[in-house]
């Protein structure tokens, strides 16, 4: 278990710098379905992104520790539920997104779960 949540934390840390550095650079192009922004969208979107390549950087420091940090990890699901409970909210108010957020949103739950159930587990852990 404590292996799972290592590599779960290192995907995630990797994934969210990926992503983050393509908005950083992109903007608003990093994402699909948004079309042109203007200058107040573009920097909202690239300030955001290099927010979440901290993030990223969270998940992978906190990979790197021994023993892993639990409740670390519980604090970057939760701030990725609250991400996907986010989406849900903008769905109900603008409608359906590009279906890649969709998927993003499912992920945005389940993953978060799955980090729960394995940083509860005891372990060599830190709590």
């Amino acid at each position: 278990m404590n292996s799972a949540l290592k590599w779960l934390a290192m995907i995630a840390g990797v994934l969210c710098i990926v992503i983050g550095l393509a908005h950083v650079v992109l903007g608003t192009g990093a994402a699909p379905g948004i079309g042109d922004a203007n200058a107040t969208g573009e920097s909202e979107d690239r300030f955001y992104g290099a927010v979440f390549v901290g993030y990223g950087v969270a998940w992978l420091w906190g990979a790197m520790q021994d023993p892993l940090p639990a409740r670390l990890f519980r604090f970057l699901a939760a701030i990725m539920v609250l991400g996907g409970i986010g989406r849900i909210i903008a769905f109900a108010a603008e409608g359906r997104p590009h279906q890649l957020l969709i998927g993003l949103t499912v992920v945005e739950f389940v993953f978060p779960a799955l980090v729960f159930f394995l940083a509860s587990k005891p372990r060599k852990v830190a709590r």
